[in-house]
């Protein structure tokens, strides 16, 4: 193949020593090894640790937010008291007559006074003895008179104590599950 001979043109004439002429690159420079190692390490540990800490999470091993737990709360425990003081009304709630006396009875042996207790029908049936109290203060009374009738439920109850009569009043209301026990009839 023959040699092509171009035209001249002003970069022929051009004189040796002028420097640089035209783009010119510069070459990169040399990457230090020990820098591109430490990177690389750095960058694997970082991945290693992001995947091994998403998979725990994922699976549930690991819990981020955990669910808010209701902190236990302390129940104040009252110890029943027999506490003669108060009014006693006892309401027969069953089919059998004269046990609202018998439990009337019952109470003034264990130291009611005959006038703070006073025994009478109830207008419905109540499966269950109930012991109703109307002032908050009346809480242990109300408990240590139903260990004394055999009430197996307590309430507060503000609508219980009778016209006239002070809050003081404690009122027991007998269900159907005091007619097992072994009690002689007569009338209220």
């Amino acid at each position: 193949m023959p040699r092509q001979s171009y035209p001249r043109d002003r970069f022929d004439d051009l004189p040796a020593g002028s420097g640089r002429v035209g783009a010119h690159r510069a070459e990169n420079p040399r990457m230090r090894v020990g820098v591109v190692l430490l990177w690389a390490v750095a960058a694997t540990i970082v991945l290693v640790a992001v995947g091994i800490f998403g998979s725990l999470i994922v699976s549930g091993k690991i819990v981020l937010f955990p669910a808010a737990t209701e902190s236990a709360v302390a129940i104040p425990t009252v110890t029943p008291t027999i506490d003669t003081s108060y009014t006693v009304l006892v309401l027969n709630a069953t089919s059998e007559s004269g046990l609202a006396t018998e439990v009337k009875n019952e109470l003034i042996a264990q130291g009611w006074s005959e006038q703070n207790v006073n025994a009478s029908n109830a207008s419905g049936s109540f499966d269950t003895t109930t012991v109703y109290y109307a002032d908050e203060d009346a809480y242990a009374a109300a408990l240590g008179l139903a260990v004394i009738v055999g009430a197996t439920d307590v309430e507060f109850d503000e609508n219980y104590p009778i016209a006239g009569v002070s809050t003081t009043q404690l009122t027991v209301v007998l269900g159907s599950d005091q007619l097992g026990d072994d009690s002689a009839s007569s009338t209220d």
